[in-house]
């Protein structure tokens, strides 16, 4: 929606600065399809916990350099050296367990896309391959931290032998990508009332 003053309205947790507000506007919720994209989205989220997205969003481009521009394969076989050169990076978050996390995650990524055809497909299965409308919340505060969707594919992504994959950050992770809308009421980005 577009308020009186002809300002769009958006979900208020992305008005602490311009960052936030681009990555709102141009790619939360969105649904993205491509395997490269949902895992540096899956990787930052794992990165993101117990900071505030606004922080994982400066390093963001310090991450791509860092995992040579998410190249899954590489990362897969990343050894000793690679994990001794990220931890010294003061570019991106230093923590041993998370990048040890993310080598481990590209590994079964790419067990499920050779085993899918892509990544794509089998997080997408999760969600029927289309987007959950939720009727809009009123304010981000009515916004749930995770979901009986969510709890079923953390706990599928466990399995499979991911970490990181807690149903919380699974869930932030299926907002991110437009597995789900959960644009509050008001936002221009809600999902129009016939849908929820």
């Amino acid at each position: 929606m577009i308020d009186s003053d002809g300002v769009k309205q958006r979900c208020d947790w992305s008005l602490s600065d311009p960052l936030m507000i681009a990555y709102h506007d141009e790619e939360w919720g969105v649904p993205c399809h491509d395997d490269d994209a949902l895992f540096e989205r899956l990787t930052l989220e794992a990165f993101q916990a117990g900071l505030s997205w606004r922080t994982i969003l400066r390093k963001r481009e310090n991450f791509r350099r860092a995992f040579e521009g998410w190249d899954i394969p590489r990362i897969a076989v990343y050894g000793p050296a690679d994990e001794a050169r990220l931890l010294s990076d003061t570019g991106i978050i230093r923590n041993r367990q998370k990048i040890a996390g993310t080598i481990q995650n590209a590994r079964r990524f790419l067990e499920i896309r050779d085993e899918w055809g892509s990544f794509d497909r089998y997080i997408w299965s999760f969600v029927d391959g289309v987007p959950l409308h939720r009727p809009a919340r009123l304010s981000w505060k009515d916004v749930p931290a995770r979901t009986t969707e969510s709890d079923r594919l953390a706990q599928e992504l466990r399995r499979q032998g991911f970490t990181f994959v807690g149903s919380t950050m699974i869930y932030s992770f299926m907002q991110s990508v437009g597995m789900v809308n959960d644009h509050v009421q008001g936002c221009f980005k809600a999902a129009p009332a016939e849908l929820s």
